[in-house]
């Protein structure tokens, strides 16, 4: 029989046999009488038969007798030779292919983690959306450095978040409303971040951060279970149950737990509070299982409404010592938000850093008529990390900024 089509490796084993097969992909061993080829699913060793050995690296496609066990070529045609020896060192196959396939395997598992939350997602009824990644206003909280963009009729610059627009959407009626983007920030770069990096960001409409916060612990959870079968991740102490509930610890208690002072006695020293807060405190956040550090200083509030006890209705997940997201029970008063985004640029004034206007359509949405929402913002390529077991970002993403 001949072939038709082209089968991968790793099926070739419920090809019927014998059988004229058609395999395709890259040669990786030249032997006297047999050449080994790879596809991305695996590898298998053909016997040349009268065929001339192709060169090595060479991209095939490889037309052969399977006998149930062996492939031998009736014919191999070259796509494509590499030209030079640098690919030996530094080529893109190595560089995925070294240590047994691992970067490949990354990546093929970090795109069955984004399939298992959008699954998750849809599945309670979020309608997915695409926002600009070019805006008026990139957002003005003081650690955030957004990279302009030139040759725009207006200022534009990238997002370093989709919340105001995705905003707009909840007053325009949309309830339940995720997106995964790309955001940037600029200045950010280490083993737990990227200047380009991917986000999740969802919003529930007549909804509250204790709705939002069930629905990270639930999502992460289903996505362990699906990708791993288990919700269960070793982390740097041990292993983490990842399953719901996770513990809620308000900042108070944190500080006082791990740092044995109190938060009145840190503020208004903000460095003070935030040094304490990543030197002493976060190493010690979801070892066992994950923790929301919940109702943060009213100073501190950003985009989130304010509690009846005067903190920020704001809560950031730790897993492993690590941030996965911060989110909101969301402000919605438009005189408030302007009030907090106008002191924003004052301060970044102060401080030298840029000073982006505000953005009016957004704050134009608020006094339309945004409903009590509840919102998050969750870095995916952390979320990789995590459930993957990876200690550097650089190991989860296609290609880093240093690679570029």
């Amino acid at each position: 029989m001949r072939a038709t089509a082209r089968v991968m490796i790793e099926a070739l084993a419920r090809v019927a046999a014998p059988r004229t097969v058609l395999v395709a992909g890259r040669v990786t061993f030249v032997g006297p009488d047999r050449v080994r080829v790879e596809d991305a699913s695996g590898a298998i060793g053909i016997a040349l038969g009268e065929c001339a050995a192709p060169p090595d690296y060479a991209w095939v496609r490889v037309e052969g007798e399977w006998d149930g066990s062996q492939m031998r070529a009736l014919s191999i045609d070259v796509l494509r030779a590499p030209i030079g020896e640098r690919w030996r060192v530094h080529g893109e196959w190595v560089r995925t292919h070294q240590d047994e396939r691992r970067r490949m395997t990354l990546l093929v598992q970090r795109a069955a983690i984004l399939r298992a939350v959008r699954a998750w997602l849809d599945g309670a009824e979020f309608v997915e959306v695409e926002t600009p990644s070019a805006v008026p206003s990139p957002g003005l909280d003081l650690h955030l450095d957004a990279f302009a963009l030139g040759n725009s009729r207006e200022p534009r610059w990238l997002i370093t978040s989709p919340e105001y627009q995705m905003k707009r959407l909840l007053s325009g009626g949309l309830e339940r409303i995720y997106q995964l983007c790309r955001c940037y920030r600029r200045g950010e770069e280490g083993s737990r971040h990227q200047p380009e990096f991917t986000m999740l960001e969802w919003y529930r409409a007549l909804a509250s951060s204790d709705d939002v916060m069930r629905d990270t612990e639930e999502m992460v959870a289903h996505a362990a279970r699906t990708v791993l079968g288990t919700t269960r991740v070793e982390g740097e102490r041990g292993p983490i149950e990842l399953a719901p509930p996770w513990e809620r610890l308000t900042v108070d208690e944190a500080f006082e737990r791990y740092a044995g002072v109190r938060v009145a006695d840190v503020l208004p020293d903000e460095e003070r509070f935030f040094r304490i807060l990543t030197e002493t405190i976060e190493p010690e956040l979801g070892r066992a299982r994950p923790v929301f550090l919940i109702e943060w200083p009213s100073s501190m509030a950003s985009l989130a409404q304010l509690l009846p006890n005067g903190r920020a209705d704001r809560f950031e997940a730790f897993v492993d010592a690590m941030e996965l997201c911060n989110g909101f029970g969301e402000l919605t008063d438009p005189i408030e938000q302007r009030a907090r985004l106008q002191h924003d640029q004052r301060a970044r004034d102060a401080r030298g850093l840029p000073v982006y206007p505000l953005d009016e359509r957004f704050l134009a949405a608020l006094e339309e008529g945004m409903p009590p929402s509840g919102g998050n913002a969750l870095g995916v390529d952390r979320l990789v990390m995590l459930l993957l077991g990876v200690r550097d970002i650089d190991d989860v993403v296609a290609f880093s900024a240093a690679r570029l």
